[in-house]
């Protein structure tokens, strides 16, 4: 959650000046205030800039907007938050120090607020997300500012979980879902390496792998997010499997399941899910499960934003992108998010690898790119990195492939 952190005193009529500052911005046109009222308000989200300049906007708008851009509902909401964490001794500045210990990894602090204070590992956020303690283990789906891991952040949970923390409260942010899901989708655990042991002690507390009724997936969430090692944990640990959900953490024999005799679909399995299946074997490197649904008839070319061979080679997989080179993947095609080509996003890899990849060879990738006809951006060779690299320098010149 994008959020402005507040003082550890905040004063209101700080914040009354503020609104009444954004009010005036907005009536003289100011862009960054058109921008932040486009944002923050949803009466005013959806209008085109020319009807946004002469839309009527006043005090209570701009106070909605100062009350969102903070992650209060509402102005009423902010005002009583900043009211009671202004007494020290108040249930809510207890929960923001609480909270505040949890996100350092502060056991002293945290272990000494809950026992003057049990009732706060049942105690939920004032802000729109209402998160209990347990949420901000996981540095996702609360305000970003918290969003921030601690080596011992195993020690921290099993705090909470031992003083009597819900293991499946609902948190809001992103619709219906669990501290679980949060932490299989949230790269900070990932960085700081304690991901996987994170959502062990989850489990062995009785979280569900498959997330709330009629929430979403957290092994879906998990690859749509980058988090791939969280995804196949989550399968080992007997989550869920839908075609897309097997062919992304590469569980060939169960994709197979999902297929008939002549090569069809079997309900209620879809062809969206065998598309984002493949873009995600190839993220992760299933080399079996790219080959198989290849040979199941899949359109080399299929693009969801991007194609097979940018997250191949996004994630250092040769064997896959030699695979979907040979089946005449497309080569310069630019995904849409960011305008890149295979290349491009093999070489951003290369210089900041994602926490799962352990073994990329970028190498070896950019130079098969390139000896298949990948347009070099001549800009490439002052990038510092580069330049200083005679091993990629040869493999952008087309020297080396293997």
């Amino acid at each position: 959650m994008d959020a402005r952190e507040l003082p550890a005193r905040p004063n209101l009529e700080h914040y009354k000046k503020l609104a009444k500052e954004l009010l005036g911005a907005f009536r003289s046109g100011d862009s960054d205030a058109l921008g932040r009222v486009k944002r923050h308000h949803p009466r005013f989200s959806k209008l085109a800039d020319a009807e946004l300049r002469t839309a009527k906007f006043v005090l209570a708008d701009a106070q909605l907007i100062i009350a969102r851009w903070h992650a209060f509902e509402s102005w009423p909401k902010f005002r009583k938050h900043i009211e009671e964490v202004s007494r020290k001794s108040s249930p809510v500045s207890k929960f923001e120090s609480a909270a505040d210990a949890v996100i350092a990894g502060d056991v002293t602090t945290l272990k000494r607020l809950l026992r003057e204070n049990p009732e706060l590992i049942r105690q939920r956020s004032t802000r729109y997300h209402q998160a209990t303690l347990l949420h901000y283990v996981a540095a996702n789906g609360v305000e970003d500012f918290r969003q921030k891991t601690p080596k011992n952040a195993v020690e921290v949970t099993k705090i909470l979980l031992d003083a009597g923390a819900e293991v499946d409260a609902e948190n809001r942010e992103y619709g219906p879902g669990t501290t679980l899901g949060q932490v299989a989708t949230s790269v900070h655990p990932a960085r700081a390496g304690v991901q996987i042991a994170l959502l062990e002690l989850l489990l062995k507390a009785g979280a569900s792998p498959n997330g709330l009724l009629g929430g979403w997936n957290p092994l879906i969430a998990a690859l749509h997010n980058g988090r791939g090692d969280a995804a196949k944990f989550l399968a080992e640990r007997g989550a869920r499997l839908d075609l897309e959900g097997a062919a992304g953490v590469g569980q060939l024999e169960a994709v197979k399941t999902f297929f008939t005799a002549d090569g069809g679909l079997k309900p209620p399995a879809t062809k969206s899910q065998m598309e984002d299946g493949f873009l995600w074997a190839c993220e992760y490197g299933c080399f079996g499960v790219v080959e198989f649904l290849l040979q199941k008839g899949i359109d080399v070319a299929t693009k969801r934003g991007c194609t097979g061979l940018h997250w191949a080679s996004y994630g250092g997989h040769v064997n896959i992108v030699k695979l979907l080179l040979e089946r005449k993947a497309p080569i310069d095609v630019k995904d849409e998010p960011f305008n890149g080509t295979p290349l491009g996003w093999a070489l951003y890899a290369w210089g900041n690898p994602p926490p799962e990849v352990k073994n990329g060879r970028y190498y070896e990738v950019v130079g098969l790119l390139v000896a298949a006809g990948a347009t070099v951006d001549p800009q490439t060779f002052t990038d510092d990195r580069v330049r200083v690299d005679p091993r990629m320098l040869a493999a952008l010149r087309g020297e080396v492939h293997r």
